[in-house]
C-alpha cells in the first residue's frame, strides 16, 4: 500500500494539473503528441522535426496555462480566448503537415492516382471540361466564396456562443477540430498537390481564370497560406505546395457545417447553405481540387459526424474517471437531454 502511494499522488497532482482543459484542448494535445512522436521516429526524414516537437510543447503549454488562467482569475476576457482558441489552433496545427508529409513519403505525390480515378467516373478531366465555362465574373464570385473558407464556423460558432448555449457550442466546437484533424490524417495517406499544377500551368492561372477585383488578391492569400510562394515558376510553386488535395477538407467540413447549422434551424442557415455550395463547386472550377476528392470529403463527413459525439464523451468520461470535472460538463439547456456516446440534442 505504501509503495502504490507515491503513484497515487502523482496521479491525483497530474488529473488536478489537468482540470480546466475541456474535451477539444485534450484531443488538440493528443494530435500534437502524436505529430512530435512521428516527427521523432522518423526524424532521420524530417529536418525541422526538433522544432515540430519544441512547438507542439509549446503549444501544449500555452493551451494548459490558457485553461488555468481562465480559472483561476474568472476573467471573462481570458474565458472567451479559451473558449475560441482551437480555430486558430488548427491553423498552426495545418501549417505543420508542410514539414512532415513531403519528407514522409520522400517527395512521392499520388495525384497520378486521383486522376485516373476522375478520369475512370467521368472519361474527362473535370477541371479541364469545366474551364469552357470560365468567365471573370463566376470566377470572381467563386474565389471569394473559397476564401470565406473558414467564415462558415465562425457564423456557427458565434450564433451557438450568442444565444448562450455552451453545450451546443462546445460540441460545434470539438465536432470542427475533430472534423480538421481527420481530414490532416487522409493527406497523410494520400498527399497531392492538385490539378492546378499537374494538368494545368499554374503560373498561367491569373491568365486563365482571370477575375474582377478581388481575385488576384484572395488567390496570393491562399497560395501564400498553403506556403506557395509568389512569383517562382510553375516546378518551384509545386515543390513548395502543401500536399493538402485529398479528401478535400474544404467539402468535408462544409457540409459538417452546414449540417450543424441546418438542423439547429440557425438564422445564418439560409446564407450559408448558398456560400457552401459555391464553396464546394469553386474547389474544382478554381483547380483547387479532383472530383474525387470532393466526393471522399462529402463521404467523410458522415463518419465525422457520426463519430464525433462518441469520442466527445469518451473524452468527458475519461476526465470524470481520473477523478475531475471537465469544463465542459455542464447542465443541459432546457429541454436538452444527453445520453453516453450521443451529442446534446433538442
Amino acid at each position: 500500500m505504501n509503495a502504490q502511494a507515491p503513484a497515487t499522488a502523482i496521479g491525483r497532482s497530474a488529473h488536478r494539473l489537468a482540470s480546466p482543459l475541456h474535451s477539444t484542448d485534450l484531443l488538440l494535445i493528443a494530435f500534437w503528441g502524436l505529430l512530435s512522436l512521428v516527427s521523432l521516429l522518423l526524424h532521420s526524414r524530417i529536418t525541422f522535426w526538433r522544432e515540430i516537437i519544441a512547438a507542439n510543447l509549446a503549444a501544449a503549454v500555452l493551451v494548459w496555462v490558457l485553461a488555468w488562467a481562465s480559472r483561476i482569475t474568472e476573467s471573462r476576457v481570458l474565458r472567451w480566448v479559451h473558449d475560441w482558441a482551437a480555430f486558430p489552433l488548427v491553423i498552426f496545427t495545418f501549417e505543420q503537415l508542410y514539414y512532415l508529409i513531403g519528407p514522409i513519403h520522400q517527395g512521392k505525390d499520388y495525384d497520378g492516382l486521383l486522376i485516373a480515378l476522375d478520369r475512370q467516373l467521368f472519361r474527362v478531366d473535370p477541371t479541364v471540361w469545366l474551364a469552357r465555362f470560365a468567365h471573370p465574373l463566376l470566377t470572381e464570385a467563386l474565389q471569394i466564396a473559397y476564401s470565406l473558407f473558414y467564415v462558415l464556423f465562425l457564423a456557427v460558432g458565434f450564433e451557438f456562443y450568442r444565444n448562450a448555449d455552451p453545450s451546443r457550442f462546445r460540441y460545434f466546437r470539438f465536432t470542427i477540430v475533430y472534423g480538421f484533424l481527420l481530414s490532416y490524417a487522409g493527406y497523410f495517406l494520400l498527399p497531392a498537390v492538385g490539378p492546378r499544377f499537374t494538368l494545368h500551368d499554374f503560373s498561367k492561372i491569373d491568365g486563365e481564370l482571370p477575375g474582377l477585383l478581388l481575385t488576384p488578391a484572395l488567390r496570393w492569400f491562399i497560395n501564400a497560406f498553403e506556403s506557395i510562394p509568389s512569383g517562382v515558376s510553375s516546378a518551384v510553386a509545386m515543390a513548395g505546395a502543401q500536399r493538402d488535395v485529398f479528401p478535400s477538407g474544404h467539402t468535408m467540413m462544409t457540409i459538417v457545417a452546414l449540417m450543424f447549422a441546418c438542423r439547429h434551424r440557425l438564422k445564418v442557415r439560409r446564407c450559408l447553405l448558398v456560400l457552401g455550395t459555391m464553396l464546394i463547386l469553386a474547389t474544382v472550377y478554381l483547380r483547387y481540387h479532383y472530383v474525387i476528392d470532393i466526393m471522399a470529403g462529402a463521404l467523410l463527413a458522415l463518419p465525422c459526424l457520426l463519430s464525433a459525439g462518441r469520442v466527445y464523451s469518451l473524452l468527458q468520461d475519461a476526465g470524470s474517471a481520473a477523478g475531475y470535472r471537465f469544463a465542459e460538463r455542464s447542465q443541459p439547456q432546457r429541454g436538452e437531454q444527453q445520453s453516453p456516446g450521443r451529442r446534446p440534442r433538442e
